[in-house]
Formats: C-alpha cells, structure tokens, sequence
C-alpha cells in the first residue's frame, strides 16, 4: 500500500476537495463546448499545481513525481483536460531543472511555479510522431542566433503557453540521426495576441474527446531565436532529453487512466444502485456484477502500477520499462472501464446527459498520448530483452 507522509495526504485532500467542488459541476457542461477552463486554470494556480514538483528554491513546492501523480488522478476523476494542461508543462519544469543551465533554471522555473508562464511541447510533426528520428524542423547557426524552420503538430497548451520546449534538428549529417537532435527553448513574446515573428500557432483542433484543452500545430518560418535557448550547454542532447522526459509524461498518462477510470467506475456503481431492471436494482443482476467485479479489480491493478513507475522515477532510477508498462496498462484499463461502465448505463450512457458519455470518448485517447499502445509495447520488449539478455 502507498505510504504518503503529512504534506502529500494535505495536498491531495485539498486537490480531492477542489475537484468536488470547483470542477464535477462545471465539467460536462464546459466539456460539451470545449470550452478553455480559464477561471479553473486561475484557481489552480492559486493552489500552487503548476510548480508542484518546482524546487523550493525557484518559487516551487518541491514535491516529488509521485505527489504529482496522485494530484493528477484526482483533477482526471474530475476532468481529464485539467490533467492536459498540466503535463506538458510539468514535462517543461522537469525538463528545465534537470538538464538546463543556472541561468534557464533562474529565468524560467520561478514564473512557471506560478503559472504565469505556462509550458507547451513541440515533438511530433505531420510524418514523425512514434518515429522521433525522422522530424525535420531544423536549426541552423547563424551569428549568435539559430535560425528555425519546419512545422510541429499536437502541441498541447499551444495557443496559451509562454514557452514552447521544441525537438530540432541541428545536425542533419549526424548518424545515427538521434546525435543531430536538439532541443530549444522558445520563447512566445506576447503569447496568443502577439506571436513572436516567424512563428504561427494553428487554431485549435477539434477532437473527439479531450476537449476544453487546446491542441495546435506550430510552424516556424525562418523563426530566429538566440543560441542561449539550447537546453544546456551542448547540441545532440535533444533525443535523450525528450526521451527522459516522456518518461514522466507517461507517468501522467497512467495517472490520467486512474482518474478516468476511478470517475467511471464511481459513476456505474452508483447508477447499477438506482436503476432498476425486472423489479429490482440493477446491481442485483449477475451480469452487472460481474462488469462491476471485473472494473474494480482492473482498476485496482492499474493503481498499483501507476504507484511503482512514479516511485520509481522518483529515486533517480531508470524507469523506461516500468514507465511504459504502466502507460499501456492503465491506458488500456481505462478503456476497457470506461467502456463496461457505458454498458451498465446501457442507452442512457450513450446520452449527454451523464459523465460516463464524456469519460468515454476521454479513455481513446490515452491510448495515443505519450506514445501508442503498440510503441509502448516495443519498448516494454526491447529492454526486457536487454535486461535478460543471455
């Protein structure tokens, strides 16, 4: 069982008591119009979530990943989105402390304890995604300056965030490719008003499901940024910073899934409790029972999952295989729940008038963010092989 000391059970109880009260009541309705959750966004930076895992000394709480993780299965129960806005820029804050220089650490961390600057990743683009070695937006030296071109797709918090951590290549010559890959830090003057010049945020895509947060395509068009933006000192370190850092992306992820899959599982046994079929409850039917016995127990592995890859990332260890492992199985859970949950519904679960219709077309796709099921399986595979290697 998960251990948590004084500070995290506050924390958390206060996230728990937020979600009830701030966002189960506005969520659907908001939902339904994807609509950006300013006034929410506002509150959660009140409650101090965009630095949680910021150090003390720039701003931050300093709490660890999995104080984190447990904060996001409590704002995805309410509202997956919330979580959405969250980790990209958590992934920028982590990204920042760990591999920048004093003086990245010094410019950027304190406004993003605060939320003032808020942090978008630009990894993906229209033929890269799983395949990170093949982008080809560029930075090429010019004086003190690079100069950027290409295009990056699914930026998460694209429109409002201040900075934006962006996967270039600035060697094409390398080989392997992944030694020409760095990654900058971009800086928005002005945000959504004012882009800085060369720079393009695309509207706002409509989606099936996450809705409410923004995800935009990006493009750079002889965009100048100074050389300082290089996160660290050295060019070719981009591949594996990006890969440290969707280490805790998928973390969130499997964070995200508990949530969801918490809110559905909450939500099918309340109604199997109140709906009644053949002169009784629902609930008292077998079937139901076992849809029920079946999402509980699935949830609870999910959990467990999800508290060892944190803690594990935590302490500094490798967490590549235990990161992916929980990924695929909390995304996959979630799906499997959210879907159950809609059949104990049966043809209400289907209408806009309850949770579980928003939670199901959330639980897709987890199964895409911070790579695919079948991505995570590879990686799951390569370093079993590598572990066991005879």
């Amino acid at each position: 069982m998960l251990q948590l000391d004084d500070t995290q059970k506050a924390i958390i109880e206060t996230v728990r008591e937020f979600v009830i009260k701030e966002v189960i009541p506005v969520a659907d309705e908001m939902e339904h119009r994807d609509e950006f959750p300013d006034v929410i966004v506002e509150q959660m930076k009140e409650l101090g979530l965009f630095g949680l895992t910021v150090p003390e000394d720039y701003g931050g709480i300093g709490e660890s990943l999995t104080t984190y993780a447990l904060a996001v299965v409590e704002l995805a129960r309410g509202w997956m989105s919330l979580s959405g806005v969250l980790n990209t820029h958590f992934m920028g804050c982590y990204l920042i402390n760990k591999f920048g220089t004093e003086e990245q650490r010094s410019k950027f961390l304190p406004k993003m304890a605060t939320g003032e600057w808020r942090a978008a990743l630009a990894m993906s683009e229209p033929e890269a995604g799983s395949d990170v070695q093949a982008i080809r937006t560029k930075a090429v030296v010019d004086g003190d300056d690079y100069v950027v071109n290409g295009s990056k797709m699914w930026l998460t918090n694209g429109l409002r965030s201040s900075l934006v951590m962006t996967l270039v290549k600035t060697n094409l010559e390398a080989d392997p490719p992944h030694k020409g890959i760095s990654m900058l830090i971009v800086e928005k003057e002005g945000g959504v008003a004012q882009p800085a010049p060369g720079l393009d945020v695309g509207k706002n895509i409509e989606k099936m499901g996450y809705k409410g947060v923004e995800t935009t395509e990006m493009t750079f068009s002889d965009f100048r940024i100074p050389r300082s933006s290089l996160l660290g000192t050295e060019e070719g370190q981009g591949f594996r910073q990006v890969l440290d850092g969707i280490e805790v992306g998928r973390v969130n992820v499997a964070a995200r899934a508990v949530g969801v899959s918490t809110r559905a599982f909450e939500e099918a046994i309340r109604y199997s409790q109140e709906r009644k079929a053949f002169g009784k409850p629902i609930s008292g039917h077998q079937a139901v029972q076992i849809h029920l016995a079946e999402m509980a127990t699935t949830l609870e592995a999910a959990k467990l999952m999800l508290y060892s890859a944190a803690a594990k990332k935590s302490s500094g260890e490798r967490s590549d295989l235990d990161a992916a492992m929980a990924k695929l199985f909390a995304s996959e859970a979630c799906h499997e729940i959210c879907t159950k949950a809609l059949r104990v519904h049966g043809g209400y679960g289907y209408s806009k008038e309850f949770t579980i219709e928003r939670l199901y077309r959330d639980a897709p796709f987890l199964l895409i963010g911070e790579g695919t099921s079948e991505i995570q399986k590879t990686v799951i595979a390569r370093r079993l092989l590598e572990k066991h290697k005879i």
